[in-house]
C-alpha cells in the first residue's frame, strides 16, 4: 500500500507535463524529504537501540523527531546520542532546510510570475489603445488631405 502510495503521490507531483522547473524541483524536493523523514526514522532507532540514555527507541517517537528536525523546531524533546543518530540527524536537517526552501523559493516565483502577466496584459492593453488612437488620428488626418485635394482640384471650392 504504501508504494502505491509513494508512487502515486510521485506521479502527480513530477508527472505533469507543462509546470514549470521550479515547481517540479519542489515536487522532487518534497518527495525526497518524505523519503528521508520515513527511512531516516527507522534508521534513528537501529542506531539508537541500546544506547544509554536514548528516547529515540520507537518508531512513533523517531517519526515525531524526523518531522520537528526536518522543519528545525527542534523542541529538545528528543535528540540522537550516539554518532550515528546524529549523522543521521545532519542529513534530515540539511534535506529538510533544503525542501522547504525550494518549495518557499517556487511559491515565490509562482506569485512574481503570476504578477508579471498581469503586468504584461496590462501594458498589451495599453498598447492596443495607443495603436487603435493612432490608426484613428491617421484615418481623420488622411480624411482631412482628401478634402483638401478636392477642395485644390475643384478650384478652390468647398465640396
Amino acid at each position: 500500500m504504501i508504494p502505491g502510495f509513494l508512487a502515486r503521490a510521485v506521479e502527480l507531483l513530477l508527472g505533469r507535463q507543462g509546470r514549470s522547473l521550479h515547481f517540479k524541483a519542489a515536487g522532487a524536493a518534497t518527495v525526497v524529504l518524505a523519503v528521508v523523514i520515513l527511512v531516516g526514522s527507522s534508521l534513528v532507532v537501529a542506531a539508537e537501540r541500546g544506547a544509554p540514555g536514548a528516547r529515540l527507541t520507537t518508531y512513533p517517537r523517531a517519526l515525531w523527531w524526523s518531522l520537528e528536525t526536518a522543519t528545525t523546531v527542534g523542541y529538545g524533546d528528543f535528540y540522537p546520542v550516539t554518532l550515528w543518530g546524529r549523522l543521521i540527524a545532519a542529513v534530515v536537517m540539511v534535506v529538510g532546510i533544503t525542501a522547504y526552501g525550494m518549495v518557499t523559493a517556487a511559491l515565490a516565483t509562482w506569485f512574481v510570475g503570476r504578477d508579471d502577466e498581469r503586468r504584461r496584459h496590462r501594458v498589451r492593453h495599453a498598447e492596443q489603445a495607443v495603436e487603435q488612437t493612432y490608426a484613428e488620428m491617421a484615418h481623420a488626418v488622411h480624411e482631412r488631405f482628401d478634402r483638401i485635394e478636392r477642395i485644390l482640384e475643384g478650384g478652390g471650392r468647398t465640396p
